[in-house]
């Protein structure tokens, strides 16, 4: 005859008791606070206007010369407007920021990302066209702007069409 104290070690006690013991010793770790972009004032006003280039003012105030060392990766042809992939690589030191402007689109501003230091400035994405247009990627380093231009042609219309 077996006497039972208390309940049998199951998989399920034995995973919650070690999931406990992990959240404890995380509770000792010194977590430093991060100032995350998220922090940062959300760009409304660039994000509503219908103009590239007044896009490109409001979110940075100034404007972009165009550079080799930002390499923008489209197709050149998007059988679907809706889902247009793109990507921004750069060489260039000290990026703080790298935006993705679609000029026909109904709001020019596509996509904003800023960066802490020390990350790797890049960024892929998926975009949604209107139609073909010019889509220019902007890279914020070291205080100056520059620039990559690239022109997608686009089948079917990804926004409203």
């Amino acid at each position: 005859m077996t006497v039972h104290t208390g309940p049998l070690p199951t998989r399920r006690l034995i995973l919650q008791g070690a999931v406990t013991v992990a959240l404890i010793g995380l509770g000792n770790l010194p977590f430093v606070p991060v100032h995350a972009a998220a922090n940062d004032k959300y760009p409304e006003e660039a994000f509503k206007l219908k103009n590239e280039a007044e896009a490109i003012k409001a979110l940075y105030g100034k404007t972009a010369e165009p550079s080799d060392k930002v390499k923008l990766d489209a197709p050149e042809i998007a059988e679907n407007g809706g889902v247009v992939p793109m990507a921004v690589t750069t060489t260039l030191d000290k990026v703080t920021s790298i935006s993705f402007f679609v000029a026909e689109n109904p709001n020019a501003l596509a996509a904003s990302y800023k960066f802490p230091d020390g990350t790797i400035p890049a960024v892929a994405n998926r975009l949604k066209m209107a139609k073909t247009s010019n889509v220019t990627a902007i890279v914020e380093a070291d205080g100056k702007l520059y620039s990559a231009t690239k022109e997608v042609k686009v089948t079917v219309g990804g926004c409203g069409g």
